[in-house]
């Protein structure tokens, strides 16, 4: 045996290698300010991608099926027209938002998108690197469906097939079709796709679902080829991605962060709520108001037999009357809101326990009202970071308040952190519980003593797994190989996440380094399946978790307020 050969790398291990590739590129792009995507720099990604196969991207190592489930996936998160641009420019905060450009929002990524004229599209970037990864990974996806599009379109000889002359009609004349004749025009899609009729129709549809920020199927087929089409047969005609200087110099700064927790703070003192005892939650905007407000805002208007009745109730699209009556309720019992203009984009609800009507809580929720009219605890719950994002928002809201000269520390009684993630132990709608976070691509690790247990969630129906969560760097950018191996080996994984470690770097600097926080500060963290990654057709690009999502994340809300409103 030649000892100086080094054996083979399996697929876990070469896809590690990819995503360390793919982190590097990118970054060294980001800092030079542009690149090609057709290019060397862009091939690079390109390559690190078709190593790896993400399982969210499907079939993106066919060179010949454009992968759909993946494209709406994508084109969710990036913005309305974005198919049919060439230029692509990532900015901070720079003044668009006074401009008279409409703002484009897609409809899974809270991000400020403007559509400058026929081929450039700006994209206002400002929760950090890990959003910068997000979106060159789904335009790289984008621009490699682009090409097989134009492969599959064009003839060797040069001319186009006759299904995308069918194509081009129908985008020239609208981009619609009357009901019937969808199924002859998407006859003609499924051919340019190389997909199933079945396949081409269910996007279609998916598409639908979130019509008003996606220009539909037949409109984002055409305006990917086309513009793949004009690199190739025009001069100066190239795909391009750009990073502006203020960018790039302000990324990692923590402006947006500072700003947003500065707002918060000074509102704490200005309504002289300082000494109170704050329970931070991170969390969505609607399940603690809803837990709190709801069951006596809505007696007698409407009739339900539990919180999880009632909050699918409130879910309906045409409930919008009734989530109206629970926030008017709200605010006048102590509801607060402070909408993020800063940059951030990260709403943050304030309750005043002291103006809650306590005999109107609802009983599911286990508590002790003298234990609450005696602290009068303050809640913050503070929406859904992204990535990165989570560090900063969180190390600057830990941070003391410093009015000119003077400094004062927030009275923070907990923290607890509620969010999705990908399970790798259960099926969707089950829970996690953490024990540690795992950051991929680092030596960092984060042990965790969380105040939930599984013992918290036991006897509700739904499962709950106790164990390490992985925090990568891009939910995009995993395969079955790497999870299993997280999962199968002595880390024992239950799921992964964008934002534990983060979270958990800026709690533990600020209470056990710093000493802004005591160091003994309640941290509890749990987080409901979106989605199994593991599993084929369980991954996010599969659709969403739908009302599955409500009792898990309604049964994190209860067990959270029981855990506040309880002395212990």
């Amino acid at each position: 045996m030649n000892l100086t050969q080094s054996p083979p790398l399996n697929r876990a291990q070469e896809s590690r290698v990819a995503i360390e590739r793919l982190y590097i590129t990118m970054r060294h792009l980001f800092n030079r300010g542009f690149y090609k995507p057709s290019g060397v720099s862009g091939e690079e990604i390109r390559e690190a991608l078709l190593t790896l196969r993400p399982e969210i991207y499907g079939s993106v190592n066919d060179p010949h099926r454009v992968e759909l489930d993946g494209l709406v996936y994508v084109m969710d998160r990036l913005p309305k027209g974005i198919e049919s641009c060439r230029i692509i420019t990532l900015v901070s905060r720079e003044g668009f938002e006074q401009s008279q450009f409409p703002v484009l929002i897609p409809a899974k990524r809270r991000r400020n998108c403007y559509r400058i004229d026929q081929e450039q599209m700006v994209i206002e970037v400002t929760n950090g690197r890990s959003e910068i990864y997000d979106i060159l990974t789904h335009l790289t996806f984008m621009f490699m469906e682009a090409d097989k599009i134009r492969r599959n379109v064009f003839l060797d000889r040069g001319g186009k097939t006759r299904e995308w002359e069918k194509l081009e009609a129908i985008v020239k004349s609208g981009g619609t079709v009357e009901e019937e004749e969808r199924e002859l025009a998407l006859t003609y899609l499924s051919s340019i796709l190389g997909r199933t009729f079945e396949e081409t129709q269910r996007a279609y549809f998916r598409f639908a679902e979130t019509a008003g920020t996606n220009t539909g199927l037949f409109q984002i087929v055409y305006g990917l080829g086309s513009v793949s089409v004009q690199e190739i047969r025009q001069e100066n005609a190239d795909r391009e991605v750009n990073f502006t200087p203020m960018l790039r110099e302000r990324i990692g700064q923590h402006l947006y962060g500072e700003r947003w927790a500065n707002r918060i703070k000074e509102f704490v003192w200005a309504n002289n709520l300082q000494d109170r005892p704050i329970h931070i939650i991170s969390a969505n905007p609607h399940s603690v108001i809803n837990c709190l407000y709801a069951p006596h805002a809505l007696s007698g208007t409407t009739s339900w037999e539990n919180l999880y009745d009632l909050a699918l109730k409130l879910s309906q699209s045409d409930q919008r009357a009734l989530r109206h009556q629970v926030r008017e309720y709200a605010f006048a019992h102590g509801l607060h809101e402070l909408v993020d203009t800063g940059g951030t984009n990260l709403l943050v609800q304030l309750i005043d326990t002291a103006k809650l009507d306590l005999k109107t809580l609802s009983p599911e929720i286990a508590h002790d009202r003298a234990y609450i009219k005696k602290t009068q605890p303050l809640l913050l719950v503070m929406d859904y970071a992204f990535g990165e994002q989570a560090f900063e928002t969180m190390d600057e809201l830990l941070k003391p308040y410093e009015p000119g000269s003077e400094c004062y520390l927030l009275n923070v009684a907990s923290i607890s952190i509620m969010g999705k993630a990908g399970i790798l132990t259960g099926d969707k709608g089950d829970l996690m519980i953490p024990t540690a976070h795992i950051f991929e691509g680092t030596a960092d690790n984060y042990p965790l003593d969380n105040d939930f247990t599984s013992a918290d969630f036991d006897g509700h129906g739904i499962g709950v797994y106790e164990g390490a969560m992985i925090t990568v760097l891009g939910t995009s950018l995993q395969n079955k190989e790497i999870l299993s191996y997280f999962r199968n080996s002595s880390w024992n994984a239950v799921g992964l996440e964008m934002e534990g470690a983060h979270y958990q770097k800026a709690i533990q600097a600020q209470s056990k380094i710093r000493g802004s926080v005591p160091a003994n500060v309640k941290v509890r963290y749990a987080y409901y399946a979106s989605d199994n990654p593991l599993l084929t057709g369980a991954t996010l690009a599969s659709g969403s978790l739908g009302t599955l999502g409500v009792k898990p994340t309604y049964l994190i809300t209860v067990k959270c307020l029981e855990k506040i409103f309880k002395e212990g």
